[in-house]
């Protein structure tokens, strides 16, 4: 029922090395980054454009990142029985790149809305087998820095795709129907790309030294798939997703606080996306510099990430500066949520684990993120002041919990 690769041993010479895996892997989601991060960016004024409110805006952003996040627990299961990765990996690209330009090509709120649901889909399905397929590199690379320089070619597309579309919005006259269209062609260039790494790198588990390789055989494949993985995962890592979930509670949705930015006629349509796009080039920046920190210092570096979400509240301000800060500072916490969160599990969990153990890490951010968008989109109807309020209330109690559950988890030795 496995996919049939050849033997490490006769597909050596062709392998790519770890960081060109990295790299190469990091190019795919560059260009998938374009499309669906561009796609996100324009997303809430899009849906305003339809007649949509500040509180479905808030709820589709949340059940949005709830469909993204949540159902990978569910596609983690499958990948493990399966252990078709880079089935799953391709199809879940596939999914994203084909549903974003029909996106625009409806001009009706409810299709668009299942569209987007699509998309989001599509981001569940591939992640458990993407992150498992990194992580097996990471072991030759560092964890931290393999998953930091991933997220930092992952962002550079974030940020160009947001300026592909502000510059279609500029030049066409705010046409969004050709601003979600243009996204088809780094799409095409995504599949185009991991079907080539799929044939250089048939089974990425030959970067894994001998001990972690023989974790992913026929006896240990059987045990996590009967069900009692989740009785096996070790304790350290239910307590750290926890403290995620709570942590992922004071994060706002970028279409929240674009929608606050254009409603009260602070950023221009063309604007929002470069916005965005600077959101997206510190979080790249973020995930890179985190991630080197802690292969250095260990996971105690994730407590930068509840200050400084509380700190881009100032992003529901009333003054074009204080939304530029802010929503540059909410890209540097989803820089770190995106990245070193995860190489913090790959220390916590062995190889043969791993895609159910980011298939949970992102069920319960997605449900975090969930109600994060449906009790801010509410709050924020009620009142700008209540909004900033719950998020850095969420935010304060989200750094102590972290704090307690950081402590008890293994640190590094500076230098490692």
């Amino acid at each position: 029922m496995t996919e049939q690769h050849p033997a490490p041993a006769r597909g050596v010479t062709r392998l790519l090395r770890p960081w060109h895996f990295v790299l190469a892997f990091g190019i795919v989601s560059l260009l998938a980054d374009m499309v669906y991060e561009g796609a996100r960016s324009i997303i809430g004024p899009y849906l305003a454009a339809l007649g949509a409110s500040a509180t479905v805006v808030g709820i589709v952003a949340g059940a949005g990142e709830f469909i993204g996040y949540g159902l990978r627990v569910v596609t983690g299961y499958a990948v493990t029985r399966t252990r078709h990765y880079w089935t799953w990996t391709i199809l879940g690209y596939a999914l994203t790149v084909l549903s974003v330009p029909l996106i625009g090509a409806t001009g009706i709120l409810a299709p668009a809305l299942l569209l987007y649901g699509t998309e989001r889909l599509g981001k569940a399905v591939r992640s458990p087998a993407k992150d498992t397929l990194l992580s097996h590199a990471s072991a030759k690379t560092g964890r931290g820095s393999a998953f930091g320089v991933h997220q930092a070619l992952d962002q550079t597309g974030a940020m160009l795709g947001p300026l592909l579309l502000a510059a279609v919005l500029v030049w066409n006259g705010g046409d969004y129907r050709l601003a979600f269209g243009v996204l088809i062609v780094p799409g095409i260039l995504v599949l185009a790309l991991l079907f080539w790494l799929r044939h250089r790198v048939p089974d990425p588990i030959v970067y894994e030294g001998p001990d972690d390789a023989r974790k992913l055989g026929d006896g240990d494949a059987e045990e996590v798939t009967t069900g009692a993985s989740t009785r096996r995962l070790p304790a350290r890592f239910w307590q750290y997703i926890a403290a995620v979930a709570v942590l992922s509670l004071g994060v706002a949705p970028f279409p929240l606080l674009a929608f606050h930015a254009q409603t009260h006629g602070l950023l221009s349509d063309a604007l929002v996306p470069v916005v965005f796009a600077v959101a997206m080039a510190t979080d790249g920046l973020s995930g890179l510099l985190v991630g080197h920190l802690h292969d250095r210092y260990g996971p105690l570096v994730l407590l930068a990430v509840p200050v400084t979400a509380g700190i881009a509240a100032i992003a529901f301000g009333g003054s074009t500066l204080l939304i530029w800060i802010g929503v540059a500072v909410w890209g540097l916490v989803n820089g770190v949520l995106d990245s070193t969160v995860k190489a913090v599990v790959t220390e916590l969990v062995s190889s043969a684990s791993r895609a159910i153990a980011f298939g949970w890490l992102a069920f319960v951010r997605g449900c975090s993120l969930l109600i994060a968008g449906a009790t801010l989109g509410a709050a924020y109807s009620s009142s700008i002041t209540l909004a900033i309020t719950v998020v850095i209330a969420a935010n304060i109690i989200g750094f102590v919990g972290l704090l307690l559950v950081l402590r008890r988890l293994p640190q590094y030795t500076p230098g490692r």
